[in-house]
């Protein structure tokens, strides 16, 4: 190999392994703002952790390989398009009053949100998951609503917030297997009297506030837009609430086996064990899963996790602040 070519693969290596900011990724990408954001989410861009609330970083070698992808840049820019309900209603071929009315029952869930200019939340749905629906359940599009559809409905339920918390919470616990980081996600969904009646220790909770992901995705930089966030971030329905309780207590066990929360004076790297495994980590808990199929009369579990005794230790309903010891 000749000096020239050494060079030359020196220097195409490292513009590989460079790093460029989220802007620059999206304009090479040939994607906006908000669908660049999707995309991270959504794990079709690969991105490096960011820390601080900053935005990610992106390896120019990923921008390289999602350029060279057949159809770039419009087959990117195709898994990432959304629609809201005007848009959706019109895609499968029904009333925008029946698209609301679908959604609401959690047969199709949504992805993101904006405001609108009464700073309302406007959902947004991913078109692919639209179209799969409209494949799916041609029942449930065409002719006369279920009985049971409209049963939920005259009922009040909307499962559209709890879905959508669902899917991001998935979506973010599959990139982390640090179980601290896992209590953290399911933290997030419990109001700051919920959590403490699960979590008592203050150093704990201060250590989960810390652990949880600075997720640019969904997170509008507007005044409004952050206390819309804020709201659509907890849980409103008891059932759900439950269940996030729930995980989140199986979590936070296997947390403290692996490493305590940090206190003052005390470093909490110095009792790990590097050659403890981590145990297997609970199932998370999907409240309603995409699919009208499904959408009647299904609930989540929360599977306690291979090898866990039932009744091990105070109990679980005494684990979650359900029970007092001793009752």
């Amino acid at each position: 190999m000749t000096v020239t070519e050494a060079v030359g693969t020196h220097t195409a290596g490292a513009r590989a392994a460079m790093c460029v900011s989220a802007g620059r990724a999206a304009q090479e990408l040939a994607l906006k703002r908000g669908e660049f954001d999707l995309a991270v989410h959504l794990g079709l861009i690969g991105a490096e952790p960011a820390a601080g609330g900053a935005r990610p970083r992106i390896r120019q070698q990923e921008i390289d390989r999602l350029r060279r992808l057949p159809g770039f840049p419009g087959s990117l820019r195709d898994q990432v398009r959304t629609a809201g309900t005007a848009e959706g209603a019109t895609l499968l071929g029904v009333r925008p009053e029946r698209f609301t009315g679908l959604a609401r029952i959690g047969c199709v869930s949504p992805v993101a949100f904006c405001l609108n200019r009464y700073r309302a939340v406007v959902w947004l749905y991913l078109v692919d998951d639209l179209l799969a629906f409209a494949v799916r359940e041609p029942d449930l599009i065409e002719g006369k609503s279920p009985a049971g559809m409209r049963t939920m409905l005259e009922g009040g339920t909307d499962w559209r917030a709890r879905n959508w918390r669902s899917r991001r919470i998935d979506r973010l616990l599959s990139r982390t297997e640090d179980p601290w980081r896992r209590a953290a996600l399911h933290a997030s969904s419990l109001d700051p009297v919920q959590l403490a009646e699960v979590v008592e220790d203050p150093y704990e909770r201060a250590y989960l506030a810390r652990m949880q992901p600075d997720s640019v995705f969904g997170r509008p930089g507007s005044v409004s837009g952050r206390e819309a966030m804020t709201r659509l971030m907890l849980a409103d329905d008891p059932d759900e609430i439950l269940w996030r309780r729930v995980n989140l207590t199986l979590e936070l066990e296997q947390a403290r086996e692996l490493r305590p929360a940090p206190r003052p004076g005390y470093d909490p790297l110095s009792c790990l064990v590097p050659s403890r495994p981590v145990p297997d980590r609970p199932a998370s808990v999907r409240p309603l899963p995409d699919g009208a199929g499904s959408a009647f009369g299904r609930t989540g579990r929360a599977s306690r996790g291979p090898g866990r005794r039932p009744g091990a230790g105070r109990g679980l309903l005494v684990r979650i602040g359900l029970r007092r010891p001793g009752r």
